[in-house]
């Protein structure tokens, strides 16, 4: 990659990082390894500062692994008047498509289903000529086609699935989709190759403090029970749904208070649905997505208040039906929940208001800097993470009272990125060479870019892990070793749930390939027979107290029923 050394995050990179920080002084120390804390990450060591970021649980674990899986300008918030929200937004995807990781984020079309005739399709149209329009400022080049109005009769070819008399015409446009865990993968692994040292399973248990300023973090390695002190100049907030919590460990009332909106979404194969492209709904609350995902569809979200546990937030039967009754009124076959493969729910951190209506609250970003030498931000949507983590790092250099360049990220290619193009075009190449078929190949060029040498090297040297797992085919065996060899995979739940996202993709949510998937894992991770059987045992219990809750009939009964399986590594 164009960086300055490995951007490998394996066993020993994660020895080396928690050496560091026990033995350094930091510019920057970040608690959170989701999109906004691995973005701040990035930007603050492009910037030439020394960085750290720590992450209690697995990175990506919350909510960036857990969205509609989307990089869009939200097409809903031009109804709110939101312009420069959507036009901050379009302009990343731009960005994001052209120039940072056009090998993890791509177009997507969607179809929006329209119920009334004239006003209708002048209301709409007008709608996404401005959401086209709003894309081309400040110079950002699109990366998606314009929108068309369609007749019902042309919908109905681009989506058979539609019912005929459940909408009038249609109009079709463009945004942009991505593997959300994946992205916040390869943020990570280039702000370590750009030289952050970077931790997961590292939970922050409290504040340095000197007077009132904050000079560090204290945290607990949650896999060996040691505590350390890592010092710093400033300290960022960037722990989402867990904004309040961490500021709880400062002490006083913080200046940034964080509400969790629940997003239930399911997946069904790709067949119970024929259409060509993705379908747009209007909702009471808001807008349900119907999303293209490989062999598969994503289908949601919901919109309700989460105030049970943040750490697994559970989806009920209630949950499910809603989203299907929602579908059901525009498909000619109707789905039933017998259809649903996958199920997964995640908590958008909305900043509070006076509105009790998580729908109503804010998608914008705040930074706050509550006490010297701690910033916090919260806010934000996934597509606008860049910004998010240029704005602390600014607020950031203003606490370090010196001369710092200038945010660079949106000319820096993500691991993976840099040449990904001529390569993409070298596929067929590489499939001769390496003796996998071209769709193998094309797979992993959408999951690692430039970065399938790494894959193929693998396979080169073990024959084996050029095989697809047995249940799981869309993964090649070389997968499972390279998320715990390069991609900071510590435990089975981290390889099936985010690293690949066999957990939600296939009918038994990844039961039937865990001893497989544990076999490949265990002899890089130094598992003993006895720690492998655990990692077994943890991650089937996870599966069964997950398809239970989706049982239940309220958010109460489906969150007790998920707690009912513990974390193979618990927080604190």
């Amino acid at each position: 990659m164009a960086g300055l050394g490995s951007s490998r995050l394996g066993p020993a990179e994660r020895v080396d990082a928690l050496e560091a920080m026990g033995a350094e002084e930091f510019d920057v120390v970040v608690v959170g390894g989701g999109i906004v804390g691995a973005g701040v990450a990035l930007d603050a060591v492009s910037r030439g500062l020394k960085v750290a970021l720590v992450e209690a649980r697995d990175f990506a674990s919350g909510t960036s692994s857990r969205s509609s899986k989307l990089i869009h300008g939200g097409l809903r918030y031009l109804e709110q008047y939101n312009f420069d929200l959507v036009r901050e937004a379009l302009t990343e995807r731009g960005l994001l498509l052209q120039r940072i990781a056009p090998h993890l984020v791509k177009p997507v079309p969607f179809l929006f289903p329209m119920t009334h005739h004239v006003w209708e399709r002048a209301y709409v149209g007008a709608g996404v000529a401005l959401y086209d329009a709003l894309s081309f400022s400040m110079g950002a080049k699109r990366g998606v086609p314009n929108h068309r109005h369609l007749t019902r009769r042309q919908a109905l070819k681009v989506a058979p699935s539609l019912r005929k008399a459940a909408f009038t015409g249609a109009v079709q446009y463009w945004d942009a989709q991505v593997d959300d865990a994946r992205y916040v993968m390869m943020v990570l692994r280039t702000a370590a190759g750009y030289g952050a040292r970077i931790a997961s399973r590292t939970q922050c248990v409290g504040f340095l403090r000197e007077g009132e300023r904050v000079t560090g973090v204290q945290v607990r390695d949650l896999e060996s029970g040691d505590r350390l002190e890592i010092h710093a100049k400033q300290v960022v907030n960037a722990t989402g749904v867990w904004t309040d919590d961490i500021q709880d460990l400062v002490g006083g009332r913080g200046q940034i208070h964080v509400k969790a909106s629940k997003g239930v979404h399911l997946v069904v194969p790709r067949d119970r649905i024929h259409s060509a492209s993705g379908i747009i709904l209007r909702t009471e609350k808001s807008v349900l997505f119907v999303i293209p995902w490989g062999r598969h569809w994503i289908i949601g979200t919901t919109d309700t208040t989460w105030t049970l546990d943040k750490a697994h937030p559970a989806a009920s039967s209630a949950d499910i039906q809603y989203v299907l009754d929602h579908l059901n009124a525009v498909l000619n076959v109707p789905l039933t929940p017998d259809d649903v493969e996958g199920v997964y729910a995640g908590l958008r951190p909305l900043l509070s208001g006076e509105s009790e209506e998580t729908s109503k609250l804010s998608r914008e970003h705040v930074v706050a800097h509550p006490v010297p030498g701690l910033v916090m931000i919260a806010g934000g949507k996934y597509t606008t993470y860049r910004v998010m983590a240029k704005d602390a790092v600014d607020a950031v250099a203003h606490g370090l009272d010196g001369r710092i360049a200038a945010s660079c990220t949106d000319r820096v290619a993500l691991a993976g990125g840099e040449g990904f193009e001529p390569l993409w075009n070298s596929r067929y190449r590489l499939a001769a060479q390496s003796k996998l078929h071209v769709a193998r190949i094309e797979h992993l060029l959408r999951r690692y870019g430039t970065l399938i040498e790494d894959l193929l090297e693998l396979v080169a040297g073990r024959p084996d892990l050029g095989k697809p797992l047995t249940g799981a085919d869309d993964y090649l065996r070389a997968e499972i070793v390279y998320a715990a060899t390069h991609e900071g995979a510590r435990h089975l739940d981290d390889i099936l749930s985010r690293r690949t996202r066999i957990s939600i993709e296939i009918w038994d949510r990844g039961v039937g390939v865990v001893e497989e998937a544990a076999a490949l894992a265990a002899p890089v991770l130094g598992w003993s027979v006895e720690q492998t059987q655990r990692e077994i045992e943890y991650f089937t219990k996870q599966v069964e107290a997950e398809r239970l809750s989706q049982l239940s009939q309220d958010d109460q009964e489906a969150d007790a029923r998920r707690r009912g399986a513990p974390d193979i590594v618990p927080t604190a």
